[in-house]
């Protein structure tokens, strides 16, 4: 067995979770038997609840059927859950397994599409299927994203292009133009022409 599922049968011991397990498929009828990996399994469950076909507790997977093959999809998705068990303290993952189910059928209709503890041990292995928002929330969904969009291209628009640009588009900061032909943080060149003038005391233009 490979350390960290010997750790999760640690765990999952430890804060009582598996003792939940055993409990509950002997209470259900179900005929408990040693698996692989650390995890215990108990086939035949009869209570009617929790309706679904198959559930973990601990390092206790639950069926209603006669028999879960080890490596199988659905016996690999409750595997899963016996490591959300050991991740979550125990039982204490039952409340929040429990809101999860809630959120997911207030958003569809449905108490697995959006369940988290679902999607992380696999929709598909669990013989669940993925399920679009109820209308209402899509379209609700659909125009804040329309407003987010909006709002982005205002800030992007013409005039607000980046940090650094001011009014009008003139560049602001050192080396940058402020206005026509004025440089701000750099020394101005001088005119070559302009220099030869004041040198020999000549006011007049050389273009005259």
């Amino acid at each position: 067995m490979r350390p960290r599922l010997r750790v999760r049968r640690a765990v999952n011991l430890a804060n009582g979770s598996t003792l939940a397990g055993l409990g509950a498929a002997a209470i259900g009828g179900a005929e408990i038997a040693r698996s692989v990996d650390g995890l215990f399994t108990g086939t035949g469950y009869r209570l009617p609840l929790p309706p679904a076909p198959a559930f973990c507790l601990g390092n206790v997977i639950v069926t209603r059927a006669d028999v879960i093959v080890p490596g199988s999809r659905l016996f690999c998705h409750e595997a899963r859950h016996a490591t959300q068990f050991a991740w979550c303290g125990g039982v204490v993952m039952i409340p929040l397994y429990l809101a999860a189910a809630g959120v997911s059928w207030a958003l569809t209709g449905d108490f697995g599409a959006r369940n988290l503890f679902e999607r992380w041990a696999g929709l598909a292995d669990g013989g669940y299927t993925d399920k679009p928002l109820r209308p209402a929330i899509q379209r609700a969904a659909d125009r804040l994203s329309r407003g987010r969009r909006v709002g982005a291209g205002r800030a992007g628009g013409p005039g607000r292009r980046a940090a650094g640009w001011g009014i009008g588009d003139h560049r602001i900061g050192a080396g940058r133009l402020i206005g026509p032909g004025r440089r701000t943080g750099a020394r101005a060149r001088p005119d070559p022409v302009r220099a030869s003038g004041a040198r020999d005391g000549s006011t007049a233009s050389p273009y005259r």
